[in-house]
């Protein structure tokens, strides 16, 4: 077992006071940054389910599967843009490459309240995801540039609150925008939304490059010290972990895919993108429940991510404080088991699918533990932990590309017989495989 702390302890015992107030930077500097840019991004995905629903599908003559090409188009762009991330990450500094990448998103993000057709969606679609591709691994590989193996689990879980946030504001703004904005400036409200998101982007991509730390081999001098980076070289290093990047060779790369362990880890995170179920299908049962009005429908569809909000915190909290890791992620995936399960049983009372539905986000919890993990058990190299970040979150996604056409088809919503099914098999499966690096690698990497 992890070793046992009060939730409140959020420093060890062993900490310096130097320490802990290097890590109260850190924390300031990186968490605060990371949460609200990913919050708004899932603004953004959660925009296009919203907008599907409130207008867009009408406005523009939707009457197919649209709305899962568009979450298809956007995981394709996805894994195209994801590979060259393995070669940049060590040698671009993070705090001018993130930055860039946000700005470029933001405006793409702007493109879409002016569309006027399925192409012209899809083609903002595609360039939104290139520019967003990079930044879940990226901000692991900053964590797990500063942190210990038992502080990482918290910050990535603080972080990945934004991306329940951002579907949950996504459902309150569209509410609001349907309220109070649909119709002014003659732009339909569904179309504000995007407006709004890339209004709150641009300034946070220009504030990236002054407060954005970077990582410890290529540090943003505007806010770290020498001493910052002696001590956490120091810390760092105490742990086994290696700090200095190294050129990339043939070698290294033998070294790194003739590994068991790169494959394992492989089919672990492919296993967790392919087990949770079509973040739309709660709102698609709402709509056919036809009894709420789309903004009502957009408020409820906030009830979920609101819940996962919870899952992500205690979940990454526990892992840090007194739980292993391997548990965490049971405890997760106990839960989106059993929302997949009522809901590939289907008949059942409708009480039992507003907990399916509210639980869905519980899958997300795991995806924190999941890459803090993977930081851990590459902490001996900083070239091959770039690598694998990158690597296993593009060949996972790639599986997204094409599965949930054939899983979790629109003209089948919202009862989609093979998807719950296939998601209950992948979680049950990820827990499995969980348990598998547990016996090969130890609890803690």
């Amino acid at each position: 077992m992890a070793e046992t702390r009060k939730w409140y302890d959020w420093y060890s015992p062993e900490d310096t006071p130097e320490e802990r107030k290097l890590i109260r930077k850190l924390d300031l500097l990186i968490v605060p940054y990371a949460f609200t840019v990913y919050w708004v991004k899932y603004i953004d995905q959660g925009n296009i389910n919203n907008a599907y629903v409130s207008g867009m599908a009408e406005e523009l003559g939707f009457h197919g599967n649209e709305l899962v090409h568009f979450q298809t188009i956007f995981t394709v762009g996805n894994v195209v843009a994801l590979l060259p991330f393995m070669y940049l990450f060590p040698r671009v500094p993070m705090h001018y490459l993130v930055p860039a990448l946000d700005l470029m998103w933001g405006i793409f993000t702007l493109l879409q309240y002016r569309a006027t057709s399925y192409a012209e969606i899809m083609a903002y679609r595609f360039m939104v995801s290139i520019f967003e591709a990079s930044y879940f691994p990226g901000v692991h590989f900053v964590l797990g540039s500063w942190y210990k193996s038992n502080e990482i689990g918290r910050r990535g879980g603080a972080f990945y609150v934004g991306l329940t946030l951002g579907y949950l504001t996504a459902s309150l703004l569209q509410s609001a925008t349907l309220d109070h904005l649909d119709g002014v400036h003659r732009l339909a409200g569904w179309r504000w939304l995007f407006v709004i998101n890339a209004i709150i982007t641009i300034p946070l991509a220009i504030l990236g490059c002054f407060i954005y730390p970077g990582t410890i081999d290529k540090p943003n001098r505007l806010v770290i010290s020498e001493q910052d980076l002696q001590l956490a070289r120091k810390r760092l290093e105490a742990q086994g972990s290696v700090v200095k990047s190294a050129p990339f060779s043939w070698t290294l790369a033998k070294r790194l895919f003739l590994t068991k362990r790169f494959w394992l880890v492989l089919l672990w995170d492919s296993l967790f993108f392919n087990s949770g179920a079509n973040t739309a299908s709660f709102l698609l049962w709402l709509k056919s429940l036809n009894r709420y009005s789309a903004s009502r429908l957009n408020e409820l569809n906030s009830i979920s991510p609101a819940i996962g909000i919870f899952f992500i915190l205690f979940i990454n909290f526990s892992t840090d404080l007194f739980l292993e890791r391997a548990w965490a992620i049971t405890l997760a995936s106990a839960f989106s088991f059993t929302g997949v399960v009522i809901l590939a049983i289907w008949h059942v009372p409708e009480g039992a699918k507003w907990f399916a539905f509210s639980v869905q986000y519980s899958a997300v919890a795991v995806s924190s533990v999941l890459y803090g993990w993977t930081n851990v058990l590459y902490r001996d190299s900083v070239e091959e932990r770039a690598v694998v970040l990158v690597l296993i979150t593009a060949i996972s996604t790639m599986w997204t590309c094409w599965i949930p056409l054939f899983t979790y088809p629109t003209v089948e919503g919202p009862r989609f017989v093979h998807g719950y099914v296939y998601s209950a098999a992948m979680t049950a499966l990820l827990v499995a495989m969980t348990f598998v690096i547990r016996y090969i690698y130890g609890p803690n990497g």
